[in-house]
């Protein structure tokens, strides 16, 4: 139990999972000023609640945001080690008019770009993943082509901070979940500011 929001920390077989659910709830819930509490017993079960803090808003602040969502036709490589994650980003890029590539390791992230440099205008990677972090991996993105725009995500605040991220040269820092304005607008601002 005191280990269950680690990152990492799992009791399934490797196959099974990172052990990265738990420390993503835990860290949004926290960056929502909320608690996350666990009880556990051997051989009846689990429970986890969720605590947030009401918010009380004017009416007009509740308001959607009617703006257009920004576009693009750049290419990006995505890099989250959840295939679920990648797919979901590459579709939500696709829709906006972006050419996205995906990869699951970052290995294979770095490997693909070694061979095509020039072929990616922005990468957008996710912190935590085993063998390498995304802040690892963009720090060897970056010795490979220094102008690389990169979007560093987390759903893990812990990990690491805006200050950090931009010391290693990575122009934003995301955390997760986000949705698609969000992410849209953040690649235009990286984006725009290489003109």
């Amino acid at each position: 139990m005191e280990k269950v929001f680690d990152p990492f920390f799992t009791t399934k077989d490797p196959a099974g999972g990172t052990g990265m659910g738990l420390p993503m709830v835990h860290g949004i819930v926290k960056s929502h000023g909320g608690v996350v509490t666990a009880l556990s017993e051997v051989g009846k079960g689990s429970v986890f609640k969720v605590y947030l803090p009401r918010v009380e808003t004017d009416s007009a602040d509740d308001s959607p945001d009617e703006s257009p969502v920004p576009t693009g036709k750049e290419t990006i490589l995505v890099v989250d080690d959840e295939e679920f994650q990648v797919q979901s980003i590459k579709e939500m890029l696709g829709r906006l008019g972006y050419h996205v590539s995906g990869e699951t390791r970052s290995l294979e992230a770095l490997e693909l770009f070694r061979t095509q440099p020039q072929q990616f205008d922005l990468v957008i990677t996710d912190e935590v993943m085993p063998v390498m972090t995304g802040s690892k991996l963009a720090q060897e993105l970056l010795k490979i082509r220094s102008d690389l725009p990169i979007i560093l995500c987390t759903g893990y605040s812990e990990a690491i901070s805006a200050d950090k991220v931009r010391k290693i040269g990575i122009r934003e820092l995301m955390m997760k979940p986000f949705g698609i304005r969000e992410i849209a607008r953040t690649m235009r601002k990286v984006l725009d500011a290489r003109s």
